[in-house]
C-alpha cells in the first residue's frame, strides 16, 4: 500500500503552520533542535506549544527574534521585522552549515529557489540579485529548514496538495497596498500549477514560504479514490480570520487494490528517439508490466507516438515521474483496466547449449513455454549458434520435461 502525506490547505498555508503540523504529526523535535543549533545563526529562539484556534487544538511553532518584541507570521509583505538583506547564495551557505541529511538540505534549497524565482519575476530582476528582505530573514530560514528536516524525518515520499484556500482584499507592505494573493504567491501558483480557492476571509491566508513548501513537496494533486487515515497533525496559524486557522498534515494509505492494473498514456511529438528509448528502459526497470509506443498523428498533422504503460496502482506515482522527467510531455492520461493472465512459472531446462530459463504458462489445459530472451541470447553467443535454434531447443526441452 502506498503512503501519502496530505497537506490539506483549507485554511491556507504558511511556513510556521507547516512546521507545527509536521511536529504534531510526529516529526522529531530532538532532530530539529540539533539541526537549528548547527546552523550557527544567532538572534532567535523558538517555542513549541499546544494551543487552540476557535476551540480546535493544535501545535503552535513560534520563532522569537531577540531584537524584536513580537514575531508575526512570515509573508511577502514587510513591516513586522527588520530583516538582513541576503542573496540566495548567502542562504545556501547557512543551509550547508546544518547537520541535516543531504535530502533535507536539497529540499530546503529547493524551497528557497522557488521563492527566489517568484520574487525575481515580481520585481523584474535575475534570481541571483533577489534580496531576501523577508524570506531570507532568520525566522523564515528557520521555518524552511525546519520544514525540510521534519519532512525528511517522517520519511514519506508522496505528497498530495489538492489546492489551497486564499483570502481576499489587500495587504500593506513596503511596496504599498498589494492585492491578495500577493505577487510571489501568484507567481508560484502559476509556475507550479497549484490551485487557489478564494474565500470570503479578509487578508492573506497563503504566504510565499507556505506555497513554496507545498510546491516543493507535492507529487500529486489528487487523493486516492479510497484511503485509510493513519495519523494526522494540526499546525495553528497566527492570524485571526474569524474562524479556526490551521493546517492539517495527514498520513494516509491508499486503500485501493495494489494489484489493480492501470494504463498510462501520453502523446509525444517533441522527444527524440533516444529519449523515448531511454524512457522505456527506465519504466521497465521500475517495474512496469508493459511499455510500448504506437505511431499516431497529432494536431497540425504532426507525426508522433503514443506512449502506453501498463502497471499496478502502487507504481503509478513513480512511473509518472519517470515519464515527466525523461520526455517532453506535459500531461498524462490514466485509467484502470482488467486483465486475464495465464498462470506463470519460471523454470530452467538443460540443453546442449547449457541451462536456459523458460517461462511456463498455463490456462486450463492450455500449456505453453517461452524461453527467456536474455537467457537464449547468452547461450547462443557462447555456443556460436543462431538464436532461433537455441530458442526452439529450449522450448522443446521444456515441453518434453512436462510430458515426462
Amino acid at each position: 500500500m502506498t503512503k501519502y502525506l496530505y497537506l490539506e490547505g483549507a485554511c491556507g498555508i504558511s511556513g510556521d503552520m507547516t512546521v507545527a503540523a509536521l511536529l504534531d504529526l510526529g516529526g522529531s523535535r530532538d532532530k530539529l533542535d540539533a539541526v537549528l543549533k548547527s546552523l550557527h545563526v544567532d538572534g532567535f529562539d523558538y517555542h513549541v506549544e499546544q494551543k487552540s484556534s476557535y476551540s480546535i487544538r493544535g501545535c503552535d511553532f513560534d520563532v522569537h527574534l531577540h531584537h524584536k518584541e513580537e514575531h508575526c507570521e512570515e509573508s511577502y509583505h514587510a513591516g513586522h521585522h527588520h530583516h538582513d538583506h541576503r542573496h540566495l547564495s548567502d542562504v545556501y551557505e547557512i543551509i550547508d552549515r546544518g547537520t541535516m541529511s543531504d535530502k533535507a538540505k536539497a529540499l530546503a534549497k529547493k524551497i528557497f529557489f522557488i521563492v527566489a524565482e517568484a520574487e525575481a519575476k515580481a520585481h523584474g530582476c535575475p534570481v541571483e540579485e533577489v534580496h531576501f528582505h523577508e524570506v531570507g530573514a532568520i525566522d523564515s530560514i528557520v521555518d524552511i529548514v525546519s520544514a525540510a528536516v521534519l519532512f525528511d524525518d517522517l520519511g514519506i515520499d508522496n505528497v498530495i496538495v489538492s489546492g489551497l484556500s486564499e483570502g481576499q482584499g489587500f495587504v500593506t507592505c513596503q511596496h504599498g497596498q498589494l492585492p491578495v494573493p500577493v505577487p510571489a504567491v501568484l507567481n508560484i501558483a502559476e509556475k507550479y500549477g497549484i490551485a487557489l480557492h478564494q474565500t470570503t476571509s479578509q487578508g492573506e491566508m497563503v504566504t510565499p514560504t507556505g506555497i513554496a513548501i507545498a510546491a516543493a513537496l507535492r507529487t500529486t494533486e489528487r487523493l486516492p479514490a479510497s484511503y485509510k487515515i493513519l495519523k494526522s497533525g494540526i499546525g495553528l496559524g497566527k492570524r485571526d480570520f474569524g474562524h479556526a486557522n490551521f493546517l492539517r498534515a495527514i498520513i494516509l494509505e491508499d486503500n485501493a487494490d495494489s494489484q489493480q492494473m492501470y494504463v498510462i498514456e501520453t502523446n509525444i511529438d517533441d522527444s527524440t528517439p533516444e529519449e523515448l528509448g531511454l524512457t522505456m528502459e527506465k519504466l521497465l526497470e521500475a517495474g512496469a508490466a508493459d511499455v510500448h509506443f504506437e505511431p499516431c498523428y497529432m494536431k497540425k498533422n504532426r507525426p508522433a507516438y503514443i506512449l502506453r504503460v501498463i502497471a499496478t496502482a502502487s507504481l503509478l506515482p513513480q512511473l509518472e515521474d519517470i515519464i515527466f522527467f525523461n520526455t517532453a510531455t506535459i500531461g498524462l492520461r490514466k485509467y484502470p483496466v482488467e486483465r486475464t493472465c495465464m498462470a506463470r512459472e519460471n523454470i530452467t531446462v538443460s540443453t546442449v547449449f547449457g541451462k536456459i530459463s523458460v517461462k511456463k504458462c498455463r490456462k486450463g489445459d492450455l500449456l505453453r513455454f517461452y524461453p527467456e530472451y536474455e537467457s537464449v541470447k547468452e547461450a547462443a553467443r557462447k555456443a556460436g549458434a543462431d538464436y532461433r535454434t537455441v530458442f526452439e531447443t529450449a522450448r522443446n526441452a521444456a515441453a518434453k520435461d512436462a510430458d515426462a
